[in-house]
């Protein structure tokens, strides 16, 4: 382990033992008269090293204090463990670089963000308990990671920094956190072991882990869903719940989600209606009778709340109007400022109605991100918590801890981009943010989710598409969403038999293999490229989706513990799978169309090298090979 305590060395300073920041990146606006009249620089020896043998130096930055101390420790098998604890507040910035050799994309659980990357200048993303997580990987050749890091504290807010530096050709890191004594110190995780960078992710999310206690995901919530938002939007009733109910439980969901419109009579969308959250009496006049007919047929029933939203046409708003963090006028509502415990009790009794009165199995949790306002204004009167995060925390404890009381495997979904670690605890699963009829963006969402995602079950933004798509075309759909939880959602009684035969096949698929596509171990190649291919496997199983005309790697019968059965998904228009194998073998290939019928099943005889199988568009290949 490496100790060190910076000596003071005020901006401007000379001398030869002074520490000494890096190189300056070129920044827009930034000066050096803006800082506080204390700069103390730190450098740190992690004892790792950068693949060209150099070693990696830690530059660390006190602003206002000297009273700090950093601690190194780890460096076994390419990770360091990084710790800086205050005597005083201090803002602590923490910067190390590492050659930009072979990269080849920028990693971080922002889906909006470009894969390319990032240019040193940009503004660091700020992250907290509410929006995003502190994680970011460096992706090279072969999909390895040159650099992946992480910070500990996940729930108060931290700005997080990367990009070319344009002086020197290296790729800055950059970690940014308020310290105070009483307060968590700065924890930075930093991995130079250069393996997948999935797998440098996941050792991530076991750190996170450490010390964390999740309820457990109830089984309906890893089984296809059914959700009313695309297919009937603000639309609904008792009537068209309990029909697309009755045909989703025939199709093989377990669950389905009530979204906007229940607790309206408007049908124009927006937010001015939220937040009295009574049901609409005509469109549900008696729900707790309603949802029992929904259970009778099998599903469980999950109800949706825009959690931080008050609309100008509720009771309530008069009420809370003066208890909110701002204002948005395009959605004519406003976002409650939970460091008020009335607004906390307000929201907890309103939510808890759904399992309590309704007897519902859970609850949607929409907008949450909304809580998180760049410059909130200072605790008001009546507030008993400082901060937002304070507040909101608290809120989502006490609210889970009521819930239980009533239906312990309660099911709350939560969504991209509020996928902070510190908010597991409180949820079941979290879902990929809206991209409607956009599968490779519902993919690519649902892989991000998946890398980072810890306990909670990874759903995919509702599936939706054209009443005259090909049954083929939508299978794809569903393809691009296999290594997460499905959402359906179109009016199934408008559906042709061949789209029915295409979902019924495809949700049997992800049902039967759950436990491999939700929870093997995932490897998905070329972020870079929106993952052209992705694969899981755990011990008996292997799945690999194609979504371009890539070759398929068959696992290596050298290694150990080889899953025997292998199943290829191809959601790519060239219907010629190229096998490539290292030894000859004999294989049992079925293949199947995108309604499950067979169309062929034979022998293989694999030979080293490339084999083509011909495998139908939104088709499934099943190969299983001889011990």
């Amino acid at each position: 382990m490496t100790t060190a305590s910076p000596n003071p060395a005020p901006q401007g300073a000379e001398g030869d033992a002074a520490p000494q920041p890096p190189v300056p990146a070129w920044r827009p606006n930034a000066t050096g008269d803006e800082v506080p009249g204390t700069v103390v620089h730190l450098q740190l020896a992690t004892g790792l090293l950068h693949a060209t043998g150099a070693p990696l130096t830690l530059h660390l930055t006190g602003l206002g204090s000297d009273a700090w101390e950093a601690t190194a420790a780890g460096a076994e098998d390419g990770v360091a463990l990084i710790e800086v604890s205050a005597a005083e507040a201090v803002t602590l910035r923490a910067e190390w670089r590492v050659p930009c050799i072979g990269a080849t994309a920028y990693w971080t659980p922002d889906t909006d963000a470009s894969r390319w990357l990032p240019p040193s200048w940009i503004t660091p993303r700020t992250v907290s308990l509410a929006l995003g997580a502190p994680v970011a990987s460096l992706v090279g050749a072969h999909d390895r990671a040159l650099c992946t890091a992480a910070a500990g504290e996940t729930t108060a807010p931290v700005r997080v920094g990367a990009g070319v530096v344009e002086e020197s050709g290296e790729f800055a890191f950059t970690v940014e956190q308020e310290l105070t004594p009483d307060g968590p110190p700065m924890r930075l995780r930093i991995d130079l072991s250069g393996r997948h960078f999935a797998t440098t992710l996941r050792a991530v999310t076991d750190w996170w882990a450490e010390g964390v206690d999740h309820p457990g995901v109830a089984p309906a919530a890893r089984m296809p869903a059914y959700s009313t938002w695309y297919s009937l939007h603000q639309n609904v009733d008792t009537a068209a719940v309990e029909q697309q109910a009755a045909l989703a439980a025939g199709l093989g969901c377990e669950s389905i989600i009530v979204d906007d419109g229940w607790q309206t009579a408007d049908r124009t969308r927006g937010y001015g209606h939220c937040g009295d959250w009574e049901p609409n009496p005509n469109a549900f006049p008696g729900l707790k009778t309603h949802v029992a007919e929904v259970h009778r047929r099998g599903l469980a029933y999950l109800l949706w709340y825009a959690l931080p939203f008050i609309g100008r046409h509720n009771d309530a708003w008069d009420r809370f109007k003066d208890k909110v963090l701002r204002e948005e006028p395009h959605l004519e509502a406003a976002v409650l400022d939970p460091r008020h415990p009335e607004v906390r009790t307000y929201l907890i009794d309103k939510v808890c109605r759904t399992v309590e009165e309704w007897g519902m199995d859970g609850v949607k949790l929409d907008f949450i991100e909304r809580f998180a306002v760049a410059d909130p204004p200072p605790a008001p009167v009546g507030a008993d918590r400082a901060t937002v995060h304070e507040g909101l925390l608290q809120l989502l404890a006490e609210l889970d801890a009521r819930l239980r009381r009533t239906r312990p495997d309660v099911i709350v979904e939560h969504r991209q981009p509020y996928v902070s670690p510190s908010l597991w605890p409180y949820a079941t699963m979290v879902r990929a943010t809206d991209c409607p009829l956009s599968p490779a963006e519902n993919r690519q969402r649902t892989v991000d989710c998946r890398l980072t995602a810890g306990p909670l079950a990874v759903h995919a933004d509702m599936i939706m598409w054209n009443a005259a798509e090909t049954p083929e075309s939508m299978a794809v759909h569903l393809i691009n969403a296999l290594f997460s939880v499905p959402q359906i959602s179109v009016d199934l009684a408008a559906e042709t038999p061949g789209r029915l035969a295409a979902l019924r096949f495809w949700l049997g698929v992800f049902r039967r293999h759950a436990d491999v596509l939700q929870l093997g171990d995932l490897e998905p190649a070329r972020p870079d490229l929106g993952y052209p291919l992705v694969s899981a496997h755990d011990d008996r199983t292997t799945v690999v989706a194609r979504y371009a005309p890539l070759p398929v790697a068959l696992p290596d019968r050298d290694g150990t513990n080889v899953p025997p059965t292998l199943l290829v998904a191809n959601a790519d228009r060239d219907h010629t799978v190229l096998l490539v194998a290292t030894r000859q073998e004999r294989a049992l290939a079925l293949v199947q169309d995108c309604g499950g019928e067979i169309l062929s099943e034979t022998v293989l005889d694999l030979v080293p090298g490339v084999n083509p199988v011909t495998v139908p568009t939104g088709g499934l290949l099943t190969l299983t090979r001889e011990h």
